[in-house]
């Protein structure tokens, strides 16, 4: 059994179907860049048959990353594996991943084919994905609810067609350690040529033991996890990277296995991930969260003052908690800003976008004595969504006292024209929202108002995000400003534009 771990990141595929965290090509980029900064083996960049815009991400992602392995998730179908074959290309490694359901109410109510023609398609999907790339992997959907010897069935039958990497997905949350782990043991022990392949676990977090449970899998023998950043992905989401990253790097005794991540890359990748998808990271999330490494407690505090490992089996420098460094000030110059926006892994497109965060960054500097670099990656964050975008602010008024109703008046753009409203609200937000749907008459639900300080300190930006639902759909906006009132007003906006861009098409999950 080897003891290297292979890390393979799906926050751009099976992350992105949370409600409202879909991305933009650019933004996947942006993210697959830094994933490959944090030494992922493999990035899922997504579905590339979903749509022509899917694919057109994956390829993106394909031409940006020269590290890792760049993958394209298929279902076992000759227009899926050409699509994802086709996307991963300009790759220099390349995977293609393709699963079929393989659990009884699977096969019979949603594939409506026998077990005898489930095992033909993974076959027949595993000899088309070769044509493309020599790493082919397959799930086996729903194996957390399929026969154990029908899976060793098919497991056997793709491992004799070129299958590189075997996973067994928990596709619905479904299962506990202990279960798990033996499920995936006896898999290896009775599956004929399993020493041939890497076998891998997908877990989901409806019990909220994902982590647990792909741990256990890795104890049991699994040399590959899939998991995202901050845990992202629908419902309950997925196995949390950060979390199975540090476990094992932490307790080498008990999983007698490592992994080539940089750690000190794991928070600043957390902020980007948050910031793009508009999920705000809990305080207490292990790892990432703002209060993982706080101690509040007397003895606590005390004991970590005398020796840091009373109470902290981690340091946070190691996983890329260090002190906000102070990069640029308002005498800055736009050559020491494009250079400082390149170490953090932004790159622009055209002299037009650099000149325009240029200008963002210059009137927030008049306005906020100390920049730090999560100013700067917020100022990529109320960039417009698309160039085609209906709505972007101008200017925003508003007067609130106690004892009056609120009052503002929003002057933005909608569709090329210059509009203006003026709206009351139960509080300068309510009204800011009334004042732009007074114009936009979106007819939008307002599903989530969440609003988090970027730095320390009350000169800190405010970064506020509003999830709004219309039709079925769910979107993210994102706005940062000192002034919380005018974020708003940018999430908001952000959000409507969002909500203007074409629908994705369902994407397919593990």
């Amino acid at each position: 059994m080897s003891d290297r771990l292979i890390v393979f990141d799906t926050t751009l595929r099976d992350g992105e179907q949370s409600p409202g965290a879909s991305m933009t090509r650019d933004e996947k980029v942006r993210i697959a860049r830094q994933l490959e900064r944090l030494r992922v083996d493999v990035i899922e960049a997504g579905f590339a048959a979903a749509s022509p815009g899917d694919f057109d991400a994956v390829r993106a992602v394909a031409e940006s990353i020269k590290d890792s392995t760049v993958c394209s998730l298929s279902r076992a179908t000759e227009k899926d594996i050409r699509a994802a074959g086709e996307a991963i290309a300009p790759a220099p490694r390349k995977r293609i991943h393709t699963f079929i359901a393989t659990s009884p109410i699977h096969m019979e109510k949603k594939l409506r084919m026998n077990p005898d023609q489930v095992v033909e398609a993974a076959v027949a999907a595993v000899k088309m994905a070769l044509q493309y790339t020599d790493d082919v992997e397959f799930s086996a959907e729903d194996a957390v609810r399929s026969e154990i010897p029908f899976l060793i069935r098919v497991f056997e039958a793709v491992i004799k067609a070129g299958a590189t990497t075997i996973n067994v997905p928990d596709t619905v949350g479904y299962s506990v350690p202990g279960q798990w782990g033996d499920r995936m043991a006896q898999l290896i022990a009775k599956t004929p040529g399993a020493q041939r392949v890497v076998w891998s676990t997908h877990c989901h977090n409806d019990l909220g033991m994902a982590v647990a449970n792909s741990l256990s899998a890795v104890l049991a023998g699994a040399r590959q996890v899939e998991c995202t950043i901050n845990g992202l992905g629908e419902r309950a989401g997925n196995a949390s990277l950060e979390e199975i990253v540090m476990a094992v790097r932490t307790r080498p005794d008990v999983f007698g296995c490592s992994t080539q991540i940089d750690a000190t890359q794991i928070v600043p990748a957390s902020r980007l991930v948050s910031q793009i998808t508009g999920y705000p990271v809990q305080p207490n999330k292990a790892i990432v969260g703002a209060n993982a490494f706080a101690h509040e407690s007397g003895i606590h505090q005390d004991g970590v003052l005398k020796h840091r490992e009373t109470y902290e089996i981690m340091r946070a420098e190691d996983v890329g908690w260090t002190a906000n460094r102070i990069v640029l000030g308002k005498l800055s110059g736009r050559n020491a800003f494009r250079q400082r926006m390149t170490a953090l892994g932004i790159e622009f497109d055209s002299e037009q976008s650099l000149n325009e965060a240029f200008a963002r960054f210059k009137e927030l500097a008049d306005r906020k004595s100390e920049i730090f670099d999560e100013d700067l990656q917020a100022l990529v964050g109320i960039a417009p969504v698309a160039t085609d975008e209906r709505f972007r602010l101008i200017s925003l008024a508003q007067q609130s006292e106690m004892g009056e109703k609120p009052r503002a008046k929003v002057v933005f753009s909608m569709d090329g024209r210059e509009v203006s409203a003026e709206s009351q609200g139960n509080g300068p937000v309510d009204a800011t929202v009334q004042a732009i749907e007074a114009e936009a008459k979106s007819g939008a639900e307002l599903l989530l108002f969440s609003v988090n300080a970027i730095t320390t300190g009350t000169e800190s930006q405010g970064e506020v995000t509003m999830r709004l639902a219309k039709d079925g759909r769910v979107v993210n906006g994102m706005g940062a400003d000192p002034d919380i009132v005018v974020a708003s007003a940018r999430a908001y906006l952000n959000a409507l534009n969002r909500l203007n861009q074409a629908p994705r098409p369902n994407a397919q999950q593990l």
